[in-house]
């Protein structure tokens, strides 16, 4: 059974990331989402080491927002590199796509 709350869209698009790593070293690196939803996202290529409750900004088309890491992937298995973010900026539209209308869309075709 699904538990996400929230339907996913899948994607390719580059973004650029910055903040803090789990070094506390600051890091700015390029990125790309892989999937995206009302409320956050699935990042990938993401070299910076973190962990969940550091704080990403994310950058899309000269739009910026901070997302809180929810997951990372295991190092070793093929979710590394993977991020799972969840949007604090819940004023700012990073991207322009309605994940909902698109799953639907998606479910009659």
């Amino acid at each position: 059974m699904d538990r996400r709350r929230q339907s996913r869209v899948f994607v390719d698009l580059p973004v650029q990331i910055w903040g803090m790593d789990s070094y506390s070293r600051p890091f700015m690196q390029p990125a790309s989402l892989r999937t995206i939803s009302g409320r956050g996202a699935t990042l990938q290529c993401v070299d910076a080491r973190l962990k969940p409750g550091d704080v990403v900004d994310v950058l899309y088309e000269g739009t910026k927002a901070q997302f809180r890491i929810v997951w990372c992937g295991k190092p070793g298995t093929e979710m590394a590199g993977e991020v799972g973010v969840e949007n604090l900026s819940s004023e700012v539209a990073l991207w322009d796509v309605d994940p909902q209308r698109c799953a639907a869309a998606a479910g009659q075709g």
